[in-house]
């Protein structure tokens, strides 16, 4: 993930004592994107990378945040499943599972496609410098996607294209793709489910998220680069994600009209949101409820 990708930005190091697949954490608090020194960053993309987006050092993280190679132990993870059940609401590990694909695909595909789009940057998605954080505090996702390192990579106008494709590799079907099996494999959610919820955080991000970026975070260059890079996404051939198809194109159909106006994507499958949702709701593009009056 170097020789092509021309400069690295300055970076410091950042130290961790790992047990048992966990982190412990610095006595000391620390800022936490205070590794992500690179001048080119403007300071609101890393406050938007930060607090909408969830980046942050592994100094940071939960004591609690495990390696990818413990959560993918199906032990661990099984182990992980059943203490997070109770907390969601949840009443049963695939329900538990599902549900936590969501969030993961939300913490993995934000941040490095938001600095991938709109900063030009790249960061090192090898799952080695991942963690994998699952806080929730009983009402809401507490977690975070915390890193080890946060150095930006770079490359040249001829190179971007190429750098793009090895970025995303290596996101997909390096990091996501091995979660998602062990997933399967632990928690019985089948792959289609996953990938669909993966894909609508992808969806909302390109589609709402970028969008409603103002023009002082946003300029023209990174707009052009914002719909390109989704069109790659969507065009892409399955070998970017490790799986015979690409599941962004795969779920990216029309979206519907509602009698009140709004213009929804429903999904082909149901993440399972309901089951643990006290009173009972619905995403708003669950194919359940699609047949429900709207109240």
């Amino acid at each position: 993930m170097s020789g092509d990708r021309g400069s690295v930005l300055p970076y410091a190091a950042m130290h961790s004592i790992r047990q048992g697949g966990g982190v412990m954490m610095p006595a000391a608090a620390r800022d936490p994107l205070g590794h992500l020194e690179c001048a080119s960053v403007a300071a609101e993309h890393r406050h938007y990378l930060h607090g909408a987006l969830c980046l942050e050092s592994a100094d940071a993280a939960g004591a609690s945040a495990l390696s990818v190679a413990a959560f993918s132990d199906p032990l661990r993870c099984n182990e992980l499943l059943a203490r997070l059940g109770p907390t969601l609401g949840s009443p049963d590990r695939r329900t538990t599972a599902s549900l936590l694909s969501k969030r993961l695909g939300f913490l993995f595909t934000g941040a490095p496609l938001y600095l991938l789009s709109v900063c030009d940057r790249g960061l090192d998605l090898a799952p080695a410098n991942c963690l994998v954080d699952v806080r929730h505090d009983g009402q809401a996702w507490r977690s975070t996607l915390p890193l080890r390192s946060l150095r930006l990579q770079t490359w040249s106008p001829a190179a971007r294209e190429r750098s793009r494709h090895q970025l995303l590799t290596q996101l997909f079907a390096g990091l996501i793709t091995p979660l998602w099996q062990t997933l399967r494999e632990v928690g019985g959610v089948p792959p289609r489910m996953l990938w669909e919820n993966l894909a609508v955080r992808v969806y909302s991000l390109y589609e709402r998220r970028l969008v409603e970026l103002d023009g002082t975070q946003v300029d023209a260059a990174a707009r052009q680069r914002c719909e390109a890079d989704y069109r790659f996404l969507l065009d892409a051939d399955p070998e970017l994600f490790g799986i015979d198809v690409n599941p962004l194109a795969r779920f990216h159909h029309a979206k519907t009209r509602r009698a009140d106006g709004v213009e929804v994507r429903y999904r082909r499958s149901c993440c399972l949101y309901y089951r643990a949702a006290c009173p009972v709701a619905y995403c708003q593009s669950c194919p359940l409820s699609r047949a429900r009056p709207r109240s």
